[in-house]
């Protein structure tokens, strides 16, 4: 009887361990299935997208994996004949260029990885870092997903850093045997995009229940037949306006005009004059009002492919009330080349605002050079840099005891400008970089949110250095407002707001006569009138120098070494008290280390070779 119950309970543990095996072995397959699938890429999510030619035939849309170091790309190619070209560049050029290629030899189609030399010509690449993930036709037209890392350590690619990329893109005219026989450079359907890649992966805050919106658009204006306008169109905020605080704005774009408005702003009025004109009409016309030229104070601004820009959670941008101009000046910026006519347009900028005011009003503080011709650029020049202090003694006078915090910036030049940078040093030693753009372009400005916000305190120095190209002028380039001036400045939005609106420098102009003396002596040619009293007048002597190496080198050694004057403003335009004048440069006496590459031989290995595609 004892041997027949045992045997049952056997019998009865084996038909209860049956289940439960079976179930181990389905949760087994379960996990082995999602753990395969995690190696697989799934279809990601594109946050960001950019027409890239003024058809929008051509569409972007990418996403940022900062674990990985890769980003994601699908492209929408809505009318496709033999293929396409897409990629980046230093500066936009097409030679020199590392680019994906989809191609037909009027058969088959590939994939590949490849770069362009000095000629335009194509060369597939004995590393293949642009990875074809998908490819697929749909109504629309056909999509193309494929990725690329950050850094490949491979010669011919390009490094994706922090900001501008330039980016390139042509259409394959007919079918072509091997890849060696394109030559991007003679296709007659290309062009240039630029976009800002790795974008900051930050949470984005909540709008409280009482958030209110405010349209600043175009009047429905017709925009002009030519490449590129400036439109200008003044608003009145209603009388009473009490204060608020913006805490985010977008764009607001004309349906079908995503390839031609190229950015926007909003600028706040000075409070120098009660009213300002009614206005609508391109900026640089002979019709504008001069009172345009105060409304200068940025309240929002928007690059093509830029998102949503959000306030942190305890600060918003004040607008309205006591000490406020009620009037704000529209700036949109049109792209059209292909000269399109009759386009009505109504983009513009949609601020979110509330009256429930947070705990801080932001602020923004301008850094950098002085607008002032005493800082100029000698022609021929490849790359030549100038630099604007905001000195240590400026923020010891002027910050609270706890700093400030930036969490934005917007980098400007003008077109000679090709890569700016801020770096906070503390103690005479550089602590970080507030803001890079090695890729800078005038063409595309934007506020940036930064991945990190950046403690200033009492006592610290921002240092701001823009480089600059001149290799196509023929008589140096002076500091001004003209297009054909130069400047050096970073907008930086930060909280909590303080008296301190711009902290910038310049040469001290006692130095720079010094210079020309010196100049006109070592050339032996006719004085260089000298001791004048007007900004004119320093242009003129600038425009007098033979400029050779000589004359190029001591005026960068005049940059480097002499005393500065420094521009340590209120918001009233007035600076705080003390004797700014003649102030020595601020002693950096340990620079940033370079990051090292960590690239090595091991890392470049040998890759297949292009992909055979079906898009049928």
């Amino acid at each position: 009887m004892a041997k027949r119950r045992s045997s049952g309970l056997q019998h009865l543990r084996i038909r209860e361990a049956i289940p439960i095996y079976f179930t181990m072995v389905a949760v087994f397959m379960i996990l082995l299935v999602v753990s395969l699938h995690g190696m697989v890429p799934a279809d990601p999510v594109f946050q960001y997208k950019v027409p890239l030619d003024p058809h929008s035939s051509l569409e972007l849309s990418w996403n940022v994996s900062y674990t990985e170091n890769v980003v994601h790309f699908q492209l929408l190619i809505k009318h496709i004949q033999f293929g396409m070209v897409f990629g980046m560049s230093d500066r936009g050029d097409f030679e020199g260029a590392d680019v994906a290629v989809l191609w037909t030899d009027g058969h088959r189609s590939y994939f590949g990885d490849a770069w362009t030399d000095q000629h335009g010509k194509l060369h597939l690449d004995t590393q293949q870092d642009y990875q074809l993930l998908t490819a697929r036709r749909e109504s629309k037209g056909l999509y193309l997903t494929f990725k690329r890392p950050f850094k490949t350590c491979d010669p011919q690619d390009y490094l994706i850093e922090d900001g501008t990329v330039h980016l390139i893109y042509a259409l394959l005219e007919k079918p072509y045997q091997t890849i060696s026989k394109i030559n991007i450079s003679a296709l007659h359907v290309r062009g240039l995009q630029r976009v800002q890649l790795l974008k900051t992966d930050i949470p984005t805050p909540r709008l409280p229940a009482d958030v209110k919106q405010m349209e600043i658009r175009a009047p429905a204006i017709i925009i002009p037949n030519r490449e590129t306008t400036y439109w200008c169109y003044i608003v009145e905020l209603p009388k009473n306006f009490p204060k608020h605080h913006i805490l985010m704005y977008e764009p607001v774009i004309t349906k079908g005009h995503e390839a031609i408005v190229h950015h926007i702003e909003v600028f706040q009025c000075a409070t120098e004059y009660e009213t300002y004109p009614q206005y609508s009409g391109q900026c640089d016309s002979s019709m504008s009002p001069d009172r345009l030229n105060y409304c200068r104070h940025v309240l929002a601004a928007w690059a093509m492919g830029a998102q949503q820009f959000y306030y942190p959670e305890d600060a918003g941008l004040a607008f309205g009330g006591e000490g406020s101009s009620r009037f704000l000046r529209l700036e949109v910026h049109y792209h059209n080349p292909l000269e399109l006519k009759g386009l009505q347009d109504s983009s513009g900028i949609r601020l979110h605002y509330t009256p429930t005011l947070r705990k801080y009003d932001a602020g923004i503080m301008e850094l950098g050079l002085v607008y002032t011709p005493v800082m100029a650029i000698p022609p021929r020049q490849k790359d030549f840099i100038l630099s604007g202090y905001c000195t240590d003694r400026c923020t010891e006078t002027a910050l609270p005891p706890r700093g400030i915090h930036i969490f934005a910036s917007q980098l400007h030049t003008h077109l000679a400008g090709r890569a700016v940078v801020t770096t906070l040093a503390r103690r005479g030693r550089e602590v970080q970089i507030l803001n890079e753009d090695k890729h800078y372009s005038a063409e595309f400005q934007e506020i940036r949110m930064l991945k990190k916000q950046v403690t200033v305190l009492p006592g610290d120095v921002l240092l701001t250095s823009c480089t600059y190209n001149t290799e196509d002028r023929s008589r140096a380039t002076v500091g001004g407002f003209s297009i054909t001036d130069e400047m050096c400045v970073n907008y930086v939005h930060y909280y909590p707001q303080t008296k301190l609106e711009l902290c910038k420098s310049n040469v001290d102009e006692g130095y720079l006569q010094k210079y020309f003396g010196l100049i006109t002596r070592f050339n032996s040619d006719d004085d260089i009138c000298s001791n004048l009293p007007d900004h004119a007048a320093v242009t003129k002597q600038f425009n007098e120098v033979s400029w050779n190496s000589f004359s190029s080198q001591m005026l960068n050694s005049l940059y480097e070494f002499a005393p500065i004057s420094m521009h340590c403003n209120q918001s009233s335009a007035i600076r705080f008290p003390g004797d700014w004048e003649l102030q020595p440069l601020p002693q950096i006496k340990q620079k940033l280390l370079q990051p090292v590459s960590e690239c090595s031989c091991q890392e470049r290995t040998q890759s297949a070779g292009p992909t055979l595609v079906n898009i049928n």
